[in-house]
């Protein structure tokens, strides 16, 4: 690190202003990556100065020209500090992380929430889903931290939500969430791998954001990446190893009628050549409409 941007000299730092000037040239200068929450050097060190001082996310023009205690000064260095030499995603330092207008704690034990998957549920899956009342069972797969779980209690308020993953770990923060937004009577928490132990379970709509990452695309993660548990990340050498699961089993979990809603990154190409047969619906979001599928559950019988 340049002697720009040594951590041993931020004392010399005064304002909001000057922490932010120093937070994005450091950021640049090691090379960061973003995606956890902040697409450049400049949102996510505003996001780290805000929240460290307690101030609101959306709002910094005001605060520009205060002056940090030194109580403050100490707290931001070391966050900023762990950000460019360990490389940890924000979301880490801050155990925050947001979709939408919904926040969720998270650490290591669960991959940073980034699904689109997010932003068709907070339009209740319109116009797919004629009537959200009608959804009475729902199954997010996959859960990690249980966001999207979360997300579909609001969006279909009369549904009954299990949210299943692999791994245990993931499985405490997922309960953690659901207990914030007072939802345990709806939510039920339960370690499967995939379907396996779901048993005669039947869902008017299964949601999923599973393991997508094809193993090259793995190999060149960036080093923030690489703090998330590999297990939510890589699926085999194609990226669709969870995914075929996920299409063998689906139909015996769907009631007539359900929906099967699965986001797989970039694999859109690979997956209708290895399924010609099936009538993928593609939906859109921000990022285009390669990146979430819907099936019915006569698609797949």
């Amino acid at each position: 690190m340049t002697p720009l941007h040594n951590f041993d000299h931020t004392s010399e730092l005064q304002t909001v202003r000057d922490w932010l000037r120093f937070a994005v040239s450091a950021f640049n200068a090691a090379k960061l990556s973003f995606g956890h929450g902040s697409a450049s050097a400049y949102d996510e060190a505003a996001y780290l100065i805000l929240h460290t001082l307690h101030l609101p996310l959306d709002t910094l023009a005001p605060f520009l020209d205060a002056r940090l205690t030194s109580d403050e000064k100490n707290i931001l260095n070391a966050l900023l500090r762990q950000r460019v030499e360990k490389k940890l995603p924000a979301a880490y330092l801050t155990h925050e992380a947001w979709l939408g207008d919904f926040h969720f704690y998270v650490d290591e034990r669960v991959i940073v929430p980034r699904s689109f998957i997010a932003e068709l549920l907070q339009e209740r899956l319109a116009p797919w889903i004629a009537d959200p009342e009608k959804i009475s069972r729902a199954l997010d797969l996959c859960t990690g931290s249980g966001c999207l779980a979360i997300l579909a209690a609001y969006a279909f308020p009369g549904a009954e939500i299990d949210a299943a993953d692999i791994s245990p770990d993931a499985l405490e923060v997922a309960r953690r969430n659901v207990a914030d937004y007072e939802l345990a009577s709806r939510i039920n928490t339960l370690q499967s791998d995939l379907f396996s132990q779901l048993k005669n379970k039947k869902y008017d709509l299964i949601l999923s954001n599973p393991p997508y990452v094809a193993a090259p695309a793995m190999a060149a993660l960036p080093p923030e990446y690489r703090h998330e548990p590999q297990l939510a990340l890589g699926s085999g050498t194609d990226g669709l190893d969870a995914t075929r699961q996920i299409l063998a089993h689906a139909a015996a979990h769907l009631n007539p009628g359900g929906m099967l809603l699965v986001e797989i990154g970039h694999n859109r190409e690979a997956l209708e050549a290895a399924y010609p047969q099936l009538p993928f619906i593609w939906l859109e979001v921000s990022a285009g409409d390669e990146l979430v599928f819907m099936l019915r559950r006569e698609d797949l019988v």
